[in-house]
Protein backbone atom coordinates (compact mmCIF):
# COMPACT_ATOMS: atom_id res chain seq x y z
CA UNK A 1 0.00 0.00 0.00
CA UNK A 2 2.88 2.35 0.80
CA UNK A 3 4.29 1.71 -2.69
CA UNK A 4 1.00 2.70 -4.28
CA UNK A 5 0.75 5.85 -2.17
CA UNK A 6 4.34 6.81 -2.95
CA UNK A 7 3.74 6.47 -6.71
CA UNK A 8 0.54 8.48 -6.47
CA UNK A 9 2.37 11.24 -4.56
CA UNK A 10 5.11 11.36 -7.16
CA UNK A 11 2.55 11.74 -9.96
CA UNK A 12 0.81 14.58 -8.10
CA UNK A 13 4.11 16.39 -7.55
CA UNK A 14 4.97 15.92 -11.24
CA UNK A 15 1.62 17.39 -12.27
CA UNK A 16 2.21 20.42 -10.05
CA UNK A 17 5.69 20.90 -11.46
CA UNK A 18 4.21 20.93 -14.98
CA UNK A 19 1.25 23.19 -14.24
CA UNK A 20 2.98 25.89 -12.17
CA UNK A 21 5.38 27.01 -14.97
CA UNK A 22 2.47 27.01 -17.42
CA UNK A 23 0.48 29.33 -15.17
CA UNK A 24 3.46 31.62 -14.60
CA UNK A 25 4.28 31.77 -18.32
CA UNK A 26 0.65 32.47 -19.12
CA UNK A 27 0.54 35.30 -16.58
CA UNK A 28 3.74 36.84 -17.96
CA UNK A 29 2.60 36.43 -21.56
CA UNK A 30 -0.80 37.93 -20.76
CA UNK A 31 0.85 40.90 -19.01
CA UNK A 32 3.10 41.57 -22.01
CA UNK A 33 0.29 41.02 -24.49
CA UNK A 34 -1.91 43.55 -22.71
CA UNK A 35 0.88 46.13 -22.73
CA UNK A 36 1.64 45.54 -26.41
CA UNK A 37 -2.07 45.66 -27.26
CA UNK A 38 -2.46 49.02 -25.57
CA UNK A 39 0.61 50.41 -27.31
CA UNK A 40 -0.57 49.14 -30.69
CA UNK A 41 -4.08 50.48 -30.14
CA UNK A 42 -2.66 53.87 -29.17
CA UNK A 43 -0.47 53.88 -32.27
CA UNK A 44 -3.31 52.74 -34.51
CA UNK A 45 -5.77 55.25 -33.06
CA UNK A 46 -3.23 58.07 -33.36
CA UNK A 47 -2.54 57.17 -36.99
CA UNK A 48 -6.26 57.14 -37.79
CA UNK A 49 -6.81 60.45 -35.99
CA UNK A 50 -3.84 62.01 -37.82
CA UNK A 51 -5.22 60.78 -41.14
CA UNK A 52 -8.65 62.26 -40.40
CA UNK A 53 -7.05 65.47 -39.12
CA UNK A 54 -5.05 65.75 -42.34
CA UNK A 55 -8.25 65.33 -44.36
CA UNK A 56 -9.92 68.19 -42.46
CA UNK A 57 -6.76 70.36 -42.66
CA UNK A 58 -6.45 69.76 -46.39
CA UNK A 59 -10.07 70.79 -46.92
CA UNK A 60 -9.67 73.92 -44.78
CA UNK A 61 -6.39 74.88 -46.52
CA UNK A 62 -8.10 74.42 -49.87
CA UNK A 63 -10.89 76.76 -48.76
CA UNK A 64 -8.35 79.35 -47.54
CA UNK A 65 -6.81 79.42 -51.03
CA UNK A 66 -10.09 80.54 -52.65
CA UNK A 67 -9.82 84.25 -51.65
CA UNK A 68 -6.22 84.38 -52.91
CA UNK A 69 -7.38 83.00 -56.27
CA UNK A 70 -10.46 85.23 -56.54
CA UNK A 71 -8.63 88.42 -55.65
CA UNK A 72 -6.70 88.16 -58.94
CA UNK A 73 -9.86 87.60 -61.03
CA UNK A 74 -10.26 90.24 -63.80
CA UNK A 75 -13.91 90.98 -62.93
CA UNK A 76 -13.08 91.48 -59.26
CA UNK A 77 -10.15 93.70 -60.26
CA UNK A 78 -12.58 95.73 -62.39
CA UNK A 79 -15.03 95.95 -59.49
CA UNK A 80 -12.48 97.53 -57.15
CA UNK A 81 -11.69 100.21 -59.78
CA UNK A 82 -15.34 101.41 -59.80
CA UNK A 83 -16.07 104.70 -58.06
CA UNK A 84 -19.75 105.47 -57.65
CA UNK A 85 -21.26 108.73 -56.49
CA UNK A 86 -24.79 107.36 -56.81
CA UNK A 87 -26.25 104.73 -54.51
CA UNK A 88 -27.37 102.82 -57.62
CA UNK A 89 -25.17 100.94 -60.11
CA UNK A 90 -25.41 101.51 -63.85
CA UNK A 91 -26.15 98.63 -66.24
CA UNK A 92 -22.49 97.74 -66.88
CA UNK A 93 -21.77 97.63 -63.16
CA UNK A 94 -24.85 95.49 -62.54
CA UNK A 95 -23.68 93.01 -65.18
CA UNK A 96 -20.22 93.00 -63.59
CA UNK A 97 -21.78 92.24 -60.19
CA UNK A 98 -23.82 89.42 -61.74
CA UNK A 99 -20.66 87.88 -63.21
CA UNK A 100 -18.90 88.17 -59.85
CA UNK A 101 -21.87 86.56 -58.10
CA UNK A 102 -21.83 83.73 -60.62
CA UNK A 103 -18.10 83.13 -59.98
CA UNK A 104 -18.66 83.18 -56.23
CA UNK A 105 -21.45 80.63 -56.67
CA UNK A 106 -19.29 78.36 -58.82
CA UNK A 107 -16.46 78.53 -56.28
CA UNK A 108 -18.80 77.72 -53.38
CA UNK A 109 -20.33 74.75 -55.19
CA UNK A 110 -16.91 73.25 -55.95
CA UNK A 111 -16.69 71.94 -52.37
CA UNK A 112 -19.00 69.55 -50.56
CA UNK A 113 -18.79 71.86 -47.55
CA UNK A 114 -21.36 74.61 -47.12
CA UNK A 115 -19.39 77.85 -47.53
CA UNK A 116 -20.04 81.57 -48.14
CA UNK A 117 -17.87 84.07 -50.01
CA UNK A 118 -18.16 87.86 -49.60
CA UNK A 119 -16.48 90.56 -51.73
CA UNK A 120 -16.09 93.92 -49.94
CA UNK A 121 -15.19 97.16 -51.71
CA UNK A 122 -14.30 99.84 -49.10
CA UNK A 123 -14.11 102.47 -51.85
CA UNK A 124 -17.76 101.77 -52.78
CA UNK A 125 -18.91 100.76 -49.32
CA UNK A 126 -20.54 97.74 -50.96
CA UNK A 127 -20.44 93.99 -50.31
CA UNK A 128 -21.25 91.33 -52.92
CA UNK A 129 -22.21 87.76 -52.08
CA UNK A 130 -23.66 84.91 -54.11
CA UNK A 131 -27.26 86.10 -53.71
CA UNK A 132 -27.01 89.76 -52.67
CA UNK A 133 -25.19 93.04 -53.19
CA UNK A 134 -25.57 95.89 -50.75
CA UNK A 135 -23.98 98.11 -48.15
CA UNK A 136 -22.12 96.94 -45.06
CA UNK A 137 -21.02 98.21 -41.67
CA UNK A 138 -17.35 99.23 -41.88
CA UNK A 139 -16.90 98.92 -38.11
CA UNK A 140 -18.18 95.30 -38.17
CA UNK A 141 -15.78 94.42 -40.96
CA UNK A 142 -12.89 96.01 -39.08
CA UNK A 143 -13.63 93.81 -36.09
CA UNK A 144 -13.56 90.64 -38.24
CA UNK A 145 -10.22 91.31 -39.97
CA UNK A 146 -7.41 89.30 -38.39
CA UNK A 147 -4.54 87.10 -39.54
CA UNK A 148 -5.24 83.40 -39.99
CA UNK A 149 -8.57 81.76 -39.25
CA UNK A 150 -11.00 83.75 -37.11
CA UNK A 151 -13.46 81.67 -35.08
CA UNK A 152 -16.52 83.07 -33.35
CA UNK A 153 -19.37 81.39 -31.53
CA UNK A 154 -22.80 82.18 -32.97
CA UNK A 155 -25.03 79.86 -30.95
CA UNK A 156 -24.95 79.04 -27.26
CA UNK A 157 -26.56 76.10 -25.53
CA UNK A 158 -26.50 72.37 -25.96
CA UNK A 159 -25.31 72.61 -29.58
CA UNK A 160 -22.71 75.37 -29.80
CA UNK A 161 -22.15 76.64 -33.31
CA UNK A 162 -18.95 78.25 -34.57
CA UNK A 163 -18.23 80.35 -37.65
CA UNK A 164 -14.77 80.00 -39.22
CA UNK A 165 -13.72 82.91 -41.43
CA UNK A 166 -10.66 83.74 -43.56
CA UNK A 167 -10.07 87.24 -44.94
CA UNK A 168 -7.74 88.30 -47.77
CA UNK A 169 -6.99 91.98 -48.37
CA UNK A 170 -5.67 93.72 -51.49
CA UNK A 171 -3.22 95.36 -51.45
CA UNK A 172 -1.38 93.42 -48.77
CA UNK A 173 0.07 95.13 -45.70
CA UNK A 174 -2.23 98.18 -45.85
CA UNK A 175 -3.20 99.88 -42.61
CA UNK A 176 -6.88 99.78 -41.62
CA UNK A 177 -8.00 97.53 -44.52
CA UNK A 178 -11.68 98.05 -43.68
CA UNK A 179 -11.35 101.70 -44.78
CA UNK A 180 -8.33 101.82 -47.09
CA UNK A 181 -8.16 98.46 -48.90
CA UNK A 182 -9.19 98.21 -52.53
CA UNK A 183 -10.75 94.76 -52.10
CA UNK A 184 -11.50 92.51 -49.15
CA UNK A 185 -12.61 88.89 -49.73
CA UNK A 186 -14.01 86.88 -46.84
CA UNK A 187 -14.65 83.11 -46.76
CA UNK A 188 -16.96 81.64 -44.10
CA UNK A 189 -18.10 78.18 -43.12
CA UNK A 190 -19.73 76.92 -39.95
CA UNK A 191 -18.88 74.02 -37.66
CA UNK A 192 -21.73 71.88 -39.05
CA UNK A 193 -19.35 70.91 -41.88
CA UNK A 194 -16.81 69.59 -39.36
CA UNK A 195 -19.62 67.93 -37.41
CA UNK A 196 -20.71 66.07 -40.54
CA UNK A 197 -17.18 64.71 -40.95
CA UNK A 198 -17.09 63.71 -37.27
CA UNK A 199 -20.36 61.79 -37.73
CA UNK A 200 -18.90 59.94 -40.71
CA UNK A 201 -15.68 59.27 -38.79
CA UNK A 202 -17.72 57.85 -35.90
CA UNK A 203 -19.70 55.63 -38.28
CA UNK A 204 -16.37 54.15 -39.43
CA UNK A 205 -15.87 52.62 -35.98
CA UNK A 206 -14.57 55.44 -33.79
CA UNK A 207 -16.01 55.69 -30.27
CA UNK A 208 -16.93 59.36 -29.72
CA UNK A 209 -14.65 61.83 -31.60
CA UNK A 210 -14.92 65.59 -31.04
CA UNK A 211 -12.93 68.80 -31.61
CA UNK A 212 -11.73 70.78 -28.61
CA UNK A 213 -10.05 74.13 -28.11
CA UNK A 214 -9.64 75.35 -24.57
CA UNK A 215 -10.26 79.06 -25.17
CA UNK A 216 -13.01 78.55 -27.75
CA UNK A 217 -15.22 75.52 -27.09
CA UNK A 218 -16.13 72.07 -28.35
CA UNK A 219 -17.48 70.74 -31.65
CA UNK A 220 -19.37 67.54 -30.86
CA UNK A 221 -20.56 64.83 -33.18
CA UNK A 222 -24.34 64.64 -33.24
CA UNK A 223 -24.62 61.54 -31.04
CA UNK A 224 -21.96 62.53 -28.54
CA UNK A 225 -22.20 61.75 -24.82
CA UNK A 226 -22.00 65.38 -23.65
CA UNK A 227 -21.75 64.64 -19.91
CA UNK A 228 -18.90 62.17 -20.30
CA UNK A 229 -17.15 64.44 -22.81
CA UNK A 230 -17.36 67.35 -20.34
CA UNK A 231 -15.70 65.33 -17.57
CA UNK A 232 -13.07 64.19 -20.05
CA UNK A 233 -12.23 67.79 -21.04
CA UNK A 234 -11.89 68.77 -17.38
CA UNK A 235 -9.25 66.06 -16.99
CA UNK A 236 -7.47 67.03 -20.22
CA UNK A 237 -7.28 70.68 -19.12
CA UNK A 238 -5.18 69.74 -16.06
CA UNK A 239 -2.05 68.97 -18.11
CA UNK A 240 -1.06 70.73 -21.31
CA UNK A 241 -1.82 68.61 -24.37
CA UNK A 242 0.92 67.75 -26.86
CA UNK A 243 0.46 67.94 -30.61
CA UNK A 244 0.02 64.12 -30.65
CA UNK A 245 -0.93 62.77 -27.24
CA UNK A 246 -1.96 59.40 -25.79
CA UNK A 247 -3.05 59.10 -22.19
CA UNK A 248 -5.31 57.18 -19.86
CA UNK A 249 -7.99 59.14 -17.98
CA UNK A 250 -10.03 57.68 -15.11
CA UNK A 251 -13.64 58.90 -14.86
CA UNK A 252 -15.91 57.51 -12.11
CA UNK A 253 -13.51 54.63 -11.62
CA UNK A 254 -13.57 53.69 -15.32
CA UNK A 255 -10.27 54.07 -17.23
CA UNK A 256 -10.51 55.53 -20.73
CA UNK A 257 -7.84 55.48 -23.42
CA UNK A 258 -7.71 59.00 -24.89
CA UNK A 259 -5.95 59.95 -28.13
CA UNK A 260 -5.53 63.57 -29.28
CA UNK A 261 -4.07 65.18 -32.40
CA UNK A 262 -3.66 68.95 -32.82
CA UNK A 263 -4.52 70.64 -36.10
CA UNK A 264 -1.60 72.69 -37.42
CA UNK A 265 -4.08 74.72 -39.47
CA UNK A 266 -6.75 75.74 -36.93
CA UNK A 267 -5.14 74.90 -33.58
CA UNK A 268 -8.08 72.68 -32.57
CA UNK A 269 -7.51 69.26 -30.97
CA UNK A 270 -9.19 66.19 -32.43
CA UNK A 271 -10.00 63.93 -29.47
CA UNK A 272 -11.25 60.35 -29.39
CA UNK A 273 -11.63 58.03 -26.43
CA UNK A 274 -12.79 54.53 -25.61
CA UNK A 275 -13.17 52.59 -22.35
CA UNK A 276 -10.32 50.21 -21.64
CA UNK A 277 -12.78 47.69 -20.25
CA UNK A 278 -14.30 47.26 -23.71
CA UNK A 279 -10.84 46.54 -25.13
CA UNK A 280 -9.55 44.31 -22.34
CA UNK A 281 -12.82 42.51 -21.56
CA UNK A 282 -12.07 39.54 -23.86
CA UNK A 283 -8.62 39.22 -22.24
CA UNK A 284 -10.11 39.26 -18.72
CA UNK A 285 -12.68 36.66 -19.73
CA UNK A 286 -9.92 34.54 -21.26
CA UNK A 287 -7.94 34.82 -17.99
CA UNK A 288 -10.90 33.65 -15.93
CA UNK A 289 -11.51 30.73 -18.26
CA UNK A 290 -7.84 29.78 -18.22
CA UNK A 291 -7.41 29.85 -14.43
CA UNK A 292 -10.71 28.02 -13.95
CA UNK A 293 -9.56 25.41 -16.43
CA UNK A 294 -6.22 25.08 -14.57
CA UNK A 295 -8.00 24.45 -11.25
CA UNK A 296 -10.32 21.90 -12.81
CA UNK A 297 -7.42 20.29 -14.59
CA UNK A 298 -5.46 20.05 -11.33
CA UNK A 299 -8.35 18.37 -9.48
CA UNK A 300 -9.02 16.03 -12.34
CA UNK A 301 -5.33 15.19 -12.57
CA UNK A 302 -5.29 14.03 -8.95
CA UNK A 303 -8.15 11.64 -9.64
CA UNK A 304 -6.75 10.45 -12.93
CA UNK A 305 -3.32 9.81 -11.35
CA UNK A 306 -4.83 7.27 -9.01
CA UNK A 307 -6.97 5.64 -11.70
CA UNK A 308 -3.97 5.44 -14.01
CA UNK A 309 -2.12 3.39 -11.43
CA UNK A 310 -5.04 1.12 -10.50
CA UNK A 311 -6.71 0.40 -13.83
CA UNK A 312 -4.66 1.75 -16.74
CA UNK A 313 -1.07 0.63 -16.41
CA UNK A 314 -1.38 -2.84 -17.97
CA UNK A 315 -3.84 -1.90 -20.78
CA UNK A 316 -1.64 1.07 -21.68
CA UNK A 317 1.39 -1.18 -22.03
CA UNK A 318 -0.61 -3.38 -24.39
CA UNK A 319 -1.61 -0.34 -26.43
CA UNK A 320 1.99 0.87 -26.49
CA UNK A 321 3.13 -2.44 -27.93
CA UNK A 322 0.37 -2.23 -30.53
CA UNK A 323 1.38 1.33 -31.51
CA UNK A 324 5.02 0.32 -31.75
CA UNK A 325 4.13 -2.37 -34.25
CA UNK A 326 1.91 0.13 -36.08
CA UNK A 327 4.83 2.57 -36.19
CA UNK A 328 6.79 -0.16 -37.96
CA UNK A 329 3.96 -0.23 -40.56
CA UNK A 330 2.69 -3.60 -39.36
CA UNK A 331 -1.00 -3.13 -40.18
CA UNK A 332 -1.78 -6.75 -39.23
CA UNK A 333 -1.49 -5.91 -35.53
CA UNK A 334 -4.65 -6.48 -33.46
CA UNK A 335 -5.37 -6.21 -29.74
CA UNK A 336 -7.52 -8.84 -28.03
CA UNK A 337 -9.97 -7.04 -25.66
CA UNK A 338 -10.25 -8.38 -22.13
CA UNK A 339 -13.44 -7.77 -20.15
CA UNK A 340 -16.05 -5.12 -20.88
CA UNK A 341 -14.64 -1.78 -19.81
CA UNK A 342 -13.25 1.38 -21.31
CA UNK A 343 -10.08 -0.30 -22.46
CA UNK A 344 -11.99 -3.04 -24.27
CA UNK A 345 -13.78 -0.32 -26.20
CA UNK A 346 -10.44 1.43 -26.82
CA UNK A 347 -8.95 -1.81 -28.10
CA UNK A 348 -11.84 -2.30 -30.51
CA UNK A 349 -11.45 1.26 -31.74
CA UNK A 350 -7.71 0.71 -32.19
CA UNK A 351 -8.43 -2.30 -34.37
CA UNK A 352 -10.94 -0.25 -36.34
CA UNK A 353 -8.44 2.58 -36.63
CA UNK A 354 -5.81 0.38 -38.21
CA UNK A 355 -8.32 -0.79 -40.83
CA UNK A 356 -9.25 2.81 -41.68
CA UNK A 357 -5.75 4.33 -41.91
CA UNK A 358 -5.62 4.05 -45.70
CA UNK A 359 -9.01 5.71 -45.99
CA UNK A 360 -7.76 8.47 -43.70
CA UNK A 361 -4.73 9.08 -45.92
CA UNK A 362 -7.01 9.53 -48.92
CA UNK A 363 -9.26 11.87 -46.96
CA UNK A 364 -6.31 14.07 -45.91
CA UNK A 365 -5.16 14.25 -49.52
CA UNK A 366 -8.61 15.44 -50.63
CA UNK A 367 -8.65 18.03 -47.87
CA UNK A 368 -5.35 19.41 -49.11
CA UNK A 369 -6.85 19.78 -52.57
CA UNK A 370 -9.85 21.63 -51.10
CA UNK A 371 -7.56 23.97 -49.17
CA UNK A 372 -5.64 24.68 -52.38
CA UNK A 373 -8.87 25.49 -54.25
CA UNK A 374 -10.10 27.67 -51.37
CA UNK A 375 -6.89 29.65 -51.49
CA UNK A 376 -7.34 30.13 -55.21
CA UNK A 377 -10.83 31.53 -54.58
CA UNK A 378 -9.58 33.76 -51.79
CA UNK A 379 -6.75 35.15 -53.89
CA UNK A 380 -9.13 35.79 -56.79
CA UNK A 381 -11.56 37.65 -54.51
CA UNK A 382 -8.87 40.16 -53.54
CA UNK A 383 -8.96 41.70 -57.00
CA UNK A 384 -10.78 45.00 -56.48
CA UNK A 385 -10.83 47.98 -58.94
CA UNK A 386 -9.49 51.24 -57.50
CA UNK A 387 -11.01 53.74 -59.88
CA UNK A 388 -14.67 53.52 -58.68
CA UNK A 389 -14.74 57.07 -57.26
CA UNK A 390 -12.93 58.54 -60.28
CA UNK A 391 -15.61 57.15 -62.61
CA UNK A 392 -18.44 58.61 -60.57
CA UNK A 393 -16.59 61.93 -60.37
CA UNK A 394 -16.40 61.89 -64.21
CA UNK A 395 -20.13 61.12 -64.45
CA UNK A 396 -20.91 63.98 -62.03
CA UNK A 397 -18.77 66.44 -63.99
CA UNK A 398 -20.28 65.43 -67.32
CA UNK A 399 -23.78 65.67 -65.85
CA UNK A 400 -23.07 69.24 -64.68
CA UNK A 401 -21.87 70.06 -68.21
CA UNK A 402 -25.01 68.35 -69.61
CA UNK A 403 -22.85 65.91 -71.61
CA UNK A 404 -25.51 63.20 -71.78
CA UNK A 405 -23.53 61.17 -74.34
CA UNK A 406 -20.49 61.02 -72.04
CA UNK A 407 -22.62 60.06 -69.03
CA UNK A 408 -24.35 57.28 -71.01
CA UNK A 409 -21.04 55.95 -72.38
CA UNK A 410 -19.33 55.95 -69.00
CA UNK A 411 -22.36 54.33 -67.29
CA UNK A 412 -22.58 51.63 -69.97
CA UNK A 413 -18.88 50.77 -69.74
CA UNK A 414 -18.96 50.90 -65.93
CA UNK A 415 -21.93 48.51 -65.79
CA UNK A 416 -20.14 46.04 -68.11
CA UNK A 417 -17.00 46.38 -66.01
CA UNK A 418 -18.68 45.60 -62.67
CA UNK A 419 -20.90 42.89 -64.16
CA UNK A 420 -17.75 40.99 -65.13
CA UNK A 421 -16.00 41.50 -61.75
CA UNK A 422 -18.99 40.80 -59.49
CA UNK A 423 -20.58 37.88 -61.35
CA UNK A 424 -17.41 35.89 -62.03
CA UNK A 425 -18.03 32.42 -60.59
CA UNK A 426 -15.94 30.34 -63.00
CA UNK A 427 -12.43 29.14 -62.24
CA UNK A 428 -11.31 29.83 -65.81
CA UNK A 429 -12.66 31.95 -68.68
CA UNK A 430 -11.70 32.27 -72.35
CA UNK A 431 -8.99 34.88 -72.79
CA UNK A 432 -11.25 36.66 -75.27
CA UNK A 433 -13.66 37.51 -72.42
CA UNK A 434 -10.80 38.82 -70.29
CA UNK A 435 -9.59 40.99 -73.20
CA UNK A 436 -13.13 42.36 -73.72
CA UNK A 437 -13.12 43.28 -70.03
CA UNK A 438 -9.71 44.98 -70.41
CA UNK A 439 -10.98 46.88 -73.46
CA UNK A 440 -13.96 48.09 -71.42
CA UNK A 441 -11.60 49.25 -68.66
CA UNK A 442 -9.34 51.11 -71.15
CA UNK A 443 -12.35 52.81 -72.77
CA UNK A 444 -13.38 54.06 -69.34
CA UNK A 445 -9.88 55.43 -68.72
CA UNK A 446 -9.81 56.89 -72.24
CA UNK A 447 -12.93 58.93 -71.45
CA UNK A 448 -11.14 60.26 -68.36
CA UNK A 449 -7.83 60.92 -70.16
CA UNK A 450 -8.02 61.74 -73.88
CA UNK A 451 -4.30 61.05 -74.31
CA UNK A 452 -4.67 57.33 -73.71
CA UNK A 453 -4.16 55.20 -76.84
CA UNK A 454 -4.23 51.45 -76.76
CA UNK A 455 -3.71 48.58 -79.16
CA UNK A 456 -4.53 44.91 -78.56
CA UNK A 457 -2.71 42.48 -80.86
CA UNK A 458 -3.67 38.87 -80.05
CA UNK A 459 -4.27 35.98 -82.44
CA UNK A 460 -7.36 33.75 -82.37
CA UNK A 461 -5.26 30.83 -81.03
CA UNK A 462 -4.24 32.88 -78.04
CA UNK A 463 -7.73 34.31 -77.46
CA UNK A 464 -9.15 30.77 -77.31
CA UNK A 465 -6.96 29.91 -74.31
CA UNK A 466 -8.70 29.53 -70.95
CA UNK A 467 -7.15 31.50 -68.09
CA UNK A 468 -8.10 32.45 -64.52
CA UNK A 469 -10.32 35.55 -64.60
CA UNK A 470 -8.97 38.99 -63.71
CA UNK A 471 -5.29 38.35 -64.49
CA UNK A 472 -4.77 40.85 -67.34
CA UNK A 473 -6.72 43.85 -65.98
CA UNK A 474 -4.43 44.45 -62.97
CA UNK A 475 -1.44 44.72 -65.34
CA UNK A 476 -3.25 47.26 -67.52
CA UNK A 477 -4.46 49.13 -64.45
CA UNK A 478 -0.88 49.40 -63.13
CA UNK A 479 0.24 50.68 -66.53
CA UNK A 480 -2.42 53.43 -66.42
CA UNK A 481 -1.96 54.44 -62.78
CA UNK A 482 1.80 54.11 -62.34
CA UNK A 483 2.94 54.62 -65.90
CA UNK A 484 0.65 57.05 -67.73
CA UNK A 485 -1.03 59.12 -64.98
CA UNK A 486 2.37 60.03 -63.53
CA UNK A 487 3.79 61.14 -66.90
CA UNK A 488 1.93 63.94 -68.71
CA UNK A 489 3.55 63.00 -72.02
CA UNK A 490 2.65 59.31 -71.83
CA UNK A 491 -0.50 57.72 -73.19
CA UNK A 492 0.17 54.52 -75.15
CA UNK A 493 -0.64 51.00 -73.97
CA UNK A 494 -0.06 47.87 -76.05
CA UNK A 495 -1.28 44.33 -75.26
CA UNK A 496 0.28 41.55 -77.34
CA UNK A 497 0.90 37.82 -77.06
CA UNK A 498 2.43 34.75 -78.67
CA UNK A 499 3.04 31.02 -78.16
CA UNK A 500 6.64 30.10 -77.55
CA UNK A 501 8.05 26.64 -76.69
CA UNK A 502 4.76 25.36 -75.31
CA UNK A 503 4.24 28.50 -73.18
CA UNK A 504 1.69 31.27 -73.63
CA UNK A 505 3.29 34.72 -73.42
CA UNK A 506 1.09 37.80 -72.89
CA UNK A 507 2.77 41.22 -72.71
CA UNK A 508 1.52 44.64 -71.55
CA UNK A 509 3.69 47.63 -72.64
CA UNK A 510 3.33 51.32 -71.80
CA UNK A 511 5.29 54.47 -72.60
CA UNK A 512 5.18 55.85 -69.06
CA UNK A 513 8.02 56.80 -66.75
CA UNK A 514 9.06 53.14 -66.24
CA UNK A 515 11.44 51.81 -63.58
CA UNK A 516 15.19 51.45 -63.33
CA UNK A 517 16.85 48.02 -63.07
CA UNK A 518 17.16 48.13 -59.28
CA UNK A 519 13.49 49.03 -58.81
CA UNK A 520 12.41 46.23 -61.16
CA UNK A 521 14.51 43.68 -59.28
CA UNK A 522 13.07 44.84 -55.95
CA UNK A 523 9.52 44.54 -57.31
CA UNK A 524 10.18 41.00 -58.60
CA UNK A 525 11.59 40.06 -55.20
CA UNK A 526 8.43 41.32 -53.50
CA UNK A 527 6.27 39.21 -55.80
CA UNK A 528 7.84 36.04 -54.39
CA UNK A 529 7.24 36.99 -50.74
CA UNK A 530 4.19 38.02 -48.73
CA UNK A 531 1.84 40.72 -49.93
CA UNK A 532 3.24 44.21 -49.25
CA UNK A 533 0.81 47.10 -48.54
CA UNK A 534 3.13 49.53 -50.33
CA UNK A 535 3.14 47.32 -53.42
CA UNK A 536 -0.59 46.57 -53.36
CA UNK A 537 -2.20 43.24 -54.05
CA UNK A 538 -2.68 43.40 -57.86
CA UNK A 539 0.62 42.07 -59.28
CA UNK A 540 1.25 39.83 -56.27
CA UNK A 541 -2.26 38.36 -56.59
CA UNK A 542 -1.88 37.61 -60.31
CA UNK A 543 1.54 36.01 -59.79
CA UNK A 544 0.28 33.84 -56.91
CA UNK A 545 -2.82 32.69 -58.81
CA UNK A 546 -0.82 31.76 -61.92
CA UNK A 547 1.69 29.72 -59.88
CA UNK A 548 -1.01 28.02 -57.83
CA UNK A 549 -2.86 26.94 -60.96
CA UNK A 550 0.00 26.21 -63.36
CA UNK A 551 3.01 25.63 -61.08
CA UNK A 552 6.34 27.37 -60.58
CA UNK A 553 6.98 27.67 -64.32
CA UNK A 554 4.18 30.23 -64.61
CA UNK A 555 4.38 33.81 -63.33
CA UNK A 556 5.27 37.43 -64.04
CA UNK A 557 8.42 39.01 -65.48
CA UNK A 558 9.22 42.75 -65.63
CA UNK A 559 11.58 44.56 -68.00
CA UNK A 560 12.03 47.81 -69.90
CA UNK A 561 9.50 48.36 -72.69
CA UNK A 562 10.43 49.28 -76.28
CA UNK A 563 7.84 52.05 -75.91
CA UNK A 564 10.03 53.64 -73.25
CA UNK A 565 8.04 52.63 -70.15
CA UNK A 566 7.57 49.26 -68.50
CA UNK A 567 6.85 45.82 -69.96
CA UNK A 568 5.05 43.28 -67.76
CA UNK A 569 4.81 39.73 -69.15
CA UNK A 570 2.56 36.84 -68.09
CA UNK A 571 3.63 33.30 -68.96
CA UNK A 572 1.86 29.99 -68.40
CA UNK A 573 1.79 26.54 -70.03
CA UNK A 574 -0.31 26.44 -73.18
CA UNK A 575 -3.52 24.41 -73.28
CA UNK A 576 -2.77 22.13 -76.24
CA UNK A 577 -6.42 21.07 -76.56
CA UNK A 578 -7.55 24.64 -77.26
CA UNK A 579 -4.62 25.22 -79.62
CA UNK A 580 -5.66 22.20 -81.68
CA UNK A 581 -9.18 23.52 -81.93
Amino acid sequence: MSYRTNLFSKMVILILIMLVPVVLLYWYSNHKTTAVLRDELNRSNSNQLEFFQNQVNTHIELLSSWPNLLIHDPDIASFRRIYADSKYFDLDTINLVKRIQNKLSIQESSSNWTTKLYLYSPTLGRVVSERDAGYYDQQTLRGNISSGWNVRKTQEGEDDKFIFSWITVSPYGISDPAANAQTVIKLEFDSDNIRDMLDKFKDDGRHDPFYYREETGVIYNRTSDRALTGELMDNLAIDKLKDVDNRTVVIDGEPYMVNTVKSSTTGWYLVDYMPLSAILKPIHQSNILFYSAMICLLLMSFAVAYLLYVQVQVPVKQLIRGFQRLKQEDYSVRITPKGRNEFSFLSERFNSMVAQIQQLFEHVYLEQIHVREARLKQLQSQINPHFFYNCFSFITSMAKLKRVDAVVAMSHNLSRYYRYTTRQERDVVPLTEEIEFVTCYLEIQQMRMDRIRFKIDLSEDILSQEVPPLIVQPLVENAVIHGIETDAEAGEIRVSGEQRNGMMILTVDDDGQGMDELARQMLLHKLTGGMDQEMGCGLWNVNQRLQLRYGEQAGISIMESPLGGLRVTLSWPADEEHLLE
